[in-house]
């Protein structure tokens, strides 16, 4: 197994450090290091958990690459007060996000306050369009990220790559692109169609793998212990024109459970196996 590994190009894996989760960021950082992984995405509770300056002198220190910083957005809320305490909670993510050096701030839409999911759709926009002069100002990128059609009534009302790319659209900036998540598009009939509709556009690539039969919270497993066909979706991403990092984001507790250096071997064999 290490020979492979040794032979393998790892040069655009990430860790997104919820694959991690029971790891401090200074425990991921020097996970990372151990295993040869040149990069990490960060999430702001683990950030908050050490304070900003030191986030960011760990990660300086470190000379990681710095994918991503998660999360903002959450757009849509029943009152205007609470609307703008989220875009000013994004702004402060930004500022995060330029501090730490990460490249892209991942925002997610967030779900329909009262079950107007058009107005909701229409809030994600207005949302994204108030960020994108402070995204310029401190050089960060903004993503929109459709997560599987499971999660409408809870985390986002942008479910589709059509429905992102509509939005890209919509707002015509340079700043604004788009993540395409393994995990949350591989089921639609239109996601290669929609892979090249993005070309120029896609900012962020995630893998993971989908379990079939399980609880939402343990269906996203380790690449290859699922039904995606990942090989292929890399390959329509990268033909779109992304040659930037890909993410390895897995939520499972199987995964948190597991020492934290056994999991990123296991991630870089699976990489090797079922992306490259």
């Amino acid at each position: 197994m290490q020979r492979s590994h040794i032979q393998s190009d790892f040069s655009r894996l990430s860790l997104n450090q919820v694959t991690t989760r029971r790891w401090s960021l200074r425990e991921a950082v020097e996970g990372c290091l151990q295993a040869g992984v040149p990069a990490i995405a960060l999430w702001r509770d683990k950030v908050a958990e050490v304070g900003l300056a030191e986030a960011a002198h760990i990660v300086r220190e470190s000379r990681l690459r710095v994918t991503s910083l998660h999360v903002g957005g959450d757009f849509p809320a029943a009152s205007e007060a609470e609307r703008r305490a989220r875009i000013d909670d994004s702004r402060r993510a930004i500022e995060e996000a330029a501090e730490l050096g990460a490249e892209v701030l991942s925002l997610r839409a967030g779900p329909a306050p009262d079950r107007d999911i058009d107005t909701a759709r229409a809030m994600v926009v207005k949302g994204i369009e108030q960020l994108i002069p402070d995204a310029q100002e401190r050089g960060v990128k903004l993503v929109v990220e459709p997560l599987h059609p499971m999660f409408a009534a809870d985390r986002s009302v942008v479910v589709t790559l059509s429905q992102a790319n509509d939005i890209l659209d919509r707002l015509d900036s340079p700043q604004v692109g788009l993540v395409v998540d393994a995990y949350h598009v591989w089921w639609d009939p239109d996601l290669y169609d929609q892979i090249e509709q993005a070309a120029g556009r896609i900012i962020g690539f995630h893998i993971d793998d989908w379990k079939p039969n399980t609880l939402p919270h343990m269906s996203r497993v380790m690449m290859g212990d699922g039904v995606i066909e990942l090989r292929r979706i890399r390959t329509a991403v990268d033909e779109a024109g992304y040659s930037g990092p890909i993410e390895v984001e897995i939520f499972n507790e199987t995964y948190w459970n597991m020492p934290g250096d056994e999991v990123l071997e296991l991630m870089k064999e699976r990489y090797v196996e079922h992306v490259l």
